[in-house]
This record gives structure tokens, sequence and C-alpha cells, in this order.
């Protein structure tokens, strides 16, 4: 942190707002020496005035804390960026369920044709199938904070725990 440099913003601040030290301190119920302090680099605020100060200059605290304003073409390049990384994660876990999926699938193929062969009931893989759709739906919705999947998630739970509980009975 580069105090001079946040004293030479603050002073930029208030000359804009055109007031004098004076006034500020006034504003702030502070002394009029702490303003001058603040923007000779001398000082430091503490933590409550810059925050009180970036609501009255209409800054946010971090641009006080660098010492000078964000470009709004940085704020638009970091969102873009930030967007494209969202979607490129979103395309590698859609693969990465899609892969599960599809070996699940093939699992879950095998076993009910192996349980038909052996002439078992394949109440255990039907569980074993809600088991992983219930954990599947529950994990994306962590990641999206969607309800619908939670409770798609639960309701696959409910599922494997009623057809455990018939396959244990019968």
């Amino acid at each position: 942190m580069d105090q001079m440099k946040i004293g030479s913003f603050l002073k930029e601040l208030r000359k804009e707002k055109g007031i004098t030290q004076e006034q500020l301190a006034e504003q702030l119920n502070i002394s009029n020496r702490s303003v001058s302090r603040w923007e000779t680099g001398s000082t430091m605020p503490d933590l409550s005035m810059l925050v009180a100060l970036a609501e009255y200059y209409d800054v946010d605290v971090r641009e006080i804390i660098d010492g000078g304003r964000k470009s709004e073409n940085m704020n638009e390049e970091v969102k873009d960026t930030l967007e494209k990384v969202a979607s490129y994660n979103e395309m590698i876990n859609l693969k990465a369920m899609r892969k599960g999926i599809i070996v699940m699938a093939i699992v879950f193929i095998i076993l009910v044709i192996i349980s038909l062969c052996k002439e078992l009931t394949p109440a255990p893989l039907v569980s074993m199938l809600c088991a992983y759709n219930g954990a599947t739906f529950i994990s994306k919705a962590k990641e999206g904070k969607d309800k619908t999947d939670y409770i798609t998630g639960s309701l696959f739970f409910v599922a494997m725990i009623l057809n455990t509980i018939a396959f244990i009975i019968m």
C-alpha cells in the first residue's frame, strides 16, 4: 500500500467534490488535522473511516486502498473473463457428468443382464442407480444453488431407501 498515492487520491476526491479539508472534517466529525495527514500520506484512515470516505465519495474501498479509480474497461474485461471461465468450467462439468452417466448406464445394464441370467432380483441395482442419480443432482445443486436439483436428488435418495427396504423385507 502506497500511503502517498492514497493521500493524493483522497485529495483528488475531495477537490472533485469541491470542498475544503475543514468541510470534509466537519462532515465526518473528525479534526482538520486528520484530513491533512491522510492527504499528505502521513497517516492512513482507520477501517471504519475508509468505509465512510468510500460512501461519501461514492467510490469502492478498494479504489481508495489502491490509490486510484478502476477503469470501466478493466471491470468489463474482468467480467468477460470470469464469464468465459465459468462457461468453460460448466462445459467441463457437463462432460464429466455425461461420462459418469454413460459409465453408470453401462454398468447398470451389465449388472441387470447378470442378475437376470442368474435369476436374481435387480432391486439392489435400482438402489445403486438411485443413489448415483441422487448424488449427481445434489452435487449439481451445490454448484448452482438450484433448489429443484436438491429436491430431485432427495427424491432419488428416498426412492433408493424405499427400494432397499422393499428388497430386504421380501
